[in-house]
């Protein structure tokens, strides 16, 4: 059997058009744009802006910014056209199964189990304590045991030290989004349109207070002298900020996870993955002028809520409330669209015989892969239940940026060994384009170090493990 076998083009999309397992197509425009913004934006604006301004770069930030939506978008355009070309779920692994052969397939879809369901985990995580204080402030206390993972530790209200047993909230968002999704995209995507809309609106009242609040003597200097150390303000804090908050935009390539359930694929894939980049782009670089301008950024150094800290600088403390309320909503969408991303690249995994037929079946009358969202609700919410926060967000990073260097080699092979195919989008600037995001992406990934390199690894044998033991020999295409 040969392991590097490709999957042709044209019976990708012949399948994806099999009435029994066809998925309904309901998304335009306007919901693939708020698919992505409802992903992107979520911890980054709220935590990552602080920390990078206070520890790395300074008001220059925003410079930062654009640096990491600059690589961003090197490998969106990269996804766009795979997405135009090749309209079917699956994502990143079903564009290297047409290029670079089924076992890289299997690799990427086995490796984006990394980005989007340990993703899912992590940020219902960080859900679950922003609501746990939210309902405190409105006199509702979820005890602290039953909000917190057995590794963590902290501190009762009598002083008493106390480990975690089972972080419910988390759990219980991870149960909340899976029903979503089983009864259908259509009505998921609205909850998210409702969601994104909530999250922006407070983002707009904490950028129009704040301007108010500018001190511009909080600008100077924009570009802090660097302490002698790489990563500590100069250009080279710029730049390592810029590598901490290309995790602020993860989450735009679900777009292409969402090609089946388009309406014109061709046409709106690439408008939604270029168009989530360019409007959360404006919005980072908005909010973080407001921001470092409200709050001298060495003022935010060890602060996990800054914008917090500059609402308490304004006459209005009762945004506080608000801004959580934001925050949950933000989580909350991103939780939605993990889960669904991940859920689609199963069915198409199951589609080609990779994985049992039980996760491609589509429900009678929902029209969607309910038993795979049934396992993701399941294996995410142990993880969601179980493990803290920092152990759950280096493998969501570097799983993201290894589908990105496979999706920009994917271009790279497929303009050359077939340059006759018709590409409703082609990536600009070929083949620099391409190039330039691999090894923008590997940087990266080198920069992450050496224990986070090693999970992705532990967990790539898991999954060789499972495609010589099973997929191999059921896969449709060798079979």
């Amino acid at each position: 059997m040969n392991l590097f076998a490709k999957k042709p083009i044209s019976e990708i999309i012949a399948q994806s058009e099999d009435g029994e397992h066809s998925l309904k197509k309901t998304l335009g425009p306007k919901s693939l744009v708020a698919l992505g913004v409802g992903v992107i934006i979520g911890a980054g604006i709220f935590s990552l802006t602080g920390i990078a301004a206070a520890e790395n770069a300074g008001p220059a930030v925003v410079i930062s910014f654009l640096i990491a939506a600059f690589a961003c978008a090197l490998a969106g355009m990269c996804y766009s056209e795979f997405a135009s070309l090749i309209p079917t779920a699956g994502s990143a692994y079903t564009y290297a199964y047409a290029t670079l052969g089924e076992l890289i397939a299997w690799i990427i879809g086995w490796d984006l189990i990394l980005e989007y369901a340990m993703g899912a985990a992590a940020v219902a995580v960080a859900w679950s304590g922003y609501v746990t204080s939210f309902l405190k402030d409105i006199g509702l206390v979820i005890p602290a045991q039953l909000a917190a993972s057995p590794f963590d530790n902290m501190t009762l209200a009598d002083g008493t030290a106390a480990h975690g047993i089972i972080n419910l909230p988390a759990i219980f968002i991870i149960f909340l989004a899976s029903v979503l999704l089983m009864l259908g995209i259509k009505e998921s995507s609205s909850a998210n349109m409702i969601i994104v809309v909530i999250k922006l609106a407070v983002i707009v009242v904490f950028i129009g207070i704040g301007i108010f609040y500018i001190n511009p003597d909080n600008y100077v200097p924009f570009i802090p002298e660097n302490t002698g150390k790489f990563g500590e303000f100069g250009w080279s804090g710029i730049l390592r900020a810029a590598g901490v908050m290309f995790f602020a935009y993860i989450g735009f390539d679900c777009v292409s996870t969402a090609a089946q359930e388009s309406k014109d694929p061709q046409k709106n894939i690439p408008i939604g993955i270029l168009g989530s980049l360019f409007v959360c782009t404006i919005i980072y670089v908005v909010f973080a002028l407001v921001l470092t301008g409200m709050v001298n950024y060495q003022d935010m150094r060890g602060d996990a809520a800054p914008v917090a800290t500059a609402i308490n600088r304004t006459a209005f403390p009762w945004l506080q409330k608000m801004i959580k309320v934001g925050i949950i909503a933000g989580f909350s969408s991103v939780i939605l669209v993990l889960l669904y991303g991940q859920s689609r690249i199963f069915y198409s995994m199951s589609r080609d015989g990779l994985l049992p037929k039980l996760f491609s079946d589509v429900h009678p009358i929902w029209r969607t892969p309910w038993r795979s969202n049934i396992l993701f609700m399941f294996f995410v919410s142990v993880f969601a239940g179980f493990f803290p926060i920092s152990k759950l967000g280096h493998m969501t990073s570097i799983g993201t940026l290894f589908a990105f260097v496979i999706v920009c080699a994917g271009v790279l092979v497929l303009r050359y060994t077939q340059p006759a195919l018709h590409r409703p989008y082609r990536t600009p600037f070929f083949p620099w384009t391409p190039i330039a995001g691999i090894l923008v992406c590997l940087t990266l990934m080198y920069s992450l170090g050496a224990e986070t390199w090693m999970r992705l690894l532990i967990w790539l044998a898991i999954g060789f493990l499972i495609y010589f033991g099973y997929s191999r020999f059921h896969s449709k295409l060798t079979h």
